[in-house]
């Protein structure tokens, strides 16, 4: 039985960076942990630092990452995707990221609060 997708790798489909949006989405589909799905979006606004990436899931914090340019670069984002995955609320401190996404982290913005009812 396939878990259903609760977390989310962005890739930006605009970029033109030294790999395509097909490479990008092809290498890491094949290595991201259970759980993750890739959802392919237009522009990010990371445009001078292609390729750009971005995580998401419910009650977590958000990344955007850019310059992700080798087969090392998406072993990082592999890597970083079970670290985010394991967190409670996806907050991660720069040194706790893989050290090839040290100078590639664009924003991390905190998680949406939750909706309650009046």
């Amino acid at each position: 039985m396939t878990k259903t997708a609760d977390h989310f790798l962005l890739v930006c489909t605009t970029c033109t960076g030294a790999m395509s949006t097909d490479q990008v989405s092809g290498a890491l589909a094949r290595k991201l942990p259970e759980g993750f799905a890739i959802r392919e979006v237009a522009c990010m606004a990371g445009c001078d630092r292609p390729t750009t990436v971005g995580f998401q899931a419910p009650g977590k914090a958000q990344y955007l990452f850019g310059d992700i340019v080798s087969e090392q670069d998406l072993d990082a984002v592999v890597e970083f995707a079970g670290q985010y995955q394991l967190s409670s609320d996806g907050w991660t401190n720069a040194t706790d990221r893989p050290l090839t996404l040290f100078t590639k982290t664009l924003s991390r913005m905190p998680a949406l609060p939750s909706q309650r009812s009046s």
